[in-house]
């Protein structure tokens, strides 16, 4: 007993415990680990801050070239002589937005764009995974789209006001035309891309035709699908633009249009400068919609 007790060692002799650290030096770890963080945020997101970067870059020497050249009223072929300056749209733009009728144009474009857009990609998405599917629909409905594919939307005008009651639905029916074939197409694409070996090895595990497009040629497809929803929605503004200032009385375009029956030069720049702005949002906002269904194109 005596021996195992002068075996046991000295407690004096066993290192004291790690000080906690005290008040004084809480500040700076917590500063450094901060410091950590951002680095390690910047790192990740180092590319799209220099896209951003240079983009924003790009913007301020458009509008110093768009100043010096309206400004100086430069002509060399291409005559700046009545376009309006960047602080001419700016001055014009701070007017429009705080009147009510600037923001009903836009809320009757916005809509517009939804309803068509929206009508086109509920009826062309289904419609090109069946057609991809199936080819005797392939052939019966695909020499149809090629005809009236190629018609541009200021065609259909005059026909689509012959076909419905109000100008209001032959705007959204025109719109609709814009974004239904891009998506259409796309939808064809993207089906005519899924790899065959799939679609084999999920019917030899027993998979129903039903289970074989959900799980099989919808998740293949979306890549092109979304491609298609970008692109008609690009062609949804240009349609809608070119049927408001034909037949509409309200939306940007019809603003744009008698901006310039009124020689408003400023109106129209912020009329353009709108359509471009709203594009831009309806595209982030698809693309932003794209990343939420396909996480697996996102982690790539």
């Amino acid at each position: 007993m005596e021996a195992a007790l002068r075996k046991l060692p000295d407690t004096a002799a066993l290192p004291e415990p790690a000080v906690a650290p005290t008040a004084a030096t809480s500040p700076a770890v917590a500063n450094a680990l901060r410091k950590d963080q951002l680095a390690r945020w910047f790192r990740l997101h180092r590319s799209q801050l220099r896209g951003a970067l240079l983009g924003l870059i790009s913007l301020a020497i458009f509008v110093a070239v768009w100043q010096l050249l309206t400004v100086n009223r430069a002509t060399f072929y291409v005559r700046f002589t009545n376009v309006p300056s960047p602080e001419d749209v700016l001055a014009r733009a701070i007017v429009a937005f705080h009147n009510p009728m600037f923001g009903d144009h836009i809320w009757m474009s916005c809509r517009r764009i939804l309803y068509g857009f929206t009508l086109a990609s509920v009826v062309a998405i289904p419609l090109g995974l069946l057609m991809g599917r199936f080819q005797i629909l392939r052939e019966i409905v695909f020499p149809i789209c090629e005809v009236t594919r190629p018609i541009p939307a200021i065609a259909w005008v005059p026909m689509a006001i012959m076909l419905w009651p109000t100008n209001e639905e032959s705007i959204v029916f025109i719109t609709f035309l814009g974004s239904f074939f891009p998506i259409l197409i796309n939808t064809l694409q993207g089906m005519a891309t899924v790899d065959p070996v799939l679609v084999r090895a999920a019917r030899c595990l027993g998979a129903k035709e039903a289970s074989v497009f959900r799980e099989v040629y919808l998740p293949a497809s979306l890549p092109q699908i979304f491609t298609g929803l970008t692109v008609g929605m690009g062609v949804a503004w240009v349609s809608l633009i070119a049927a408001e200032m034909i037949s509409g009385q309200f939306g940007i375009g019809y603003f744009t249009w008698e901006a310039y029956s009124l020689v408003q030069y400023s109106d129209i720049a912020l009329g353009m400068i709108t359509i471009g702005v709203l594009g831009l949002a309806s595209s982030f906002a698809i693309r932003l919609l794209g990343r939420l269904a396909m996480p697996w194109g996102a982690a790539r």
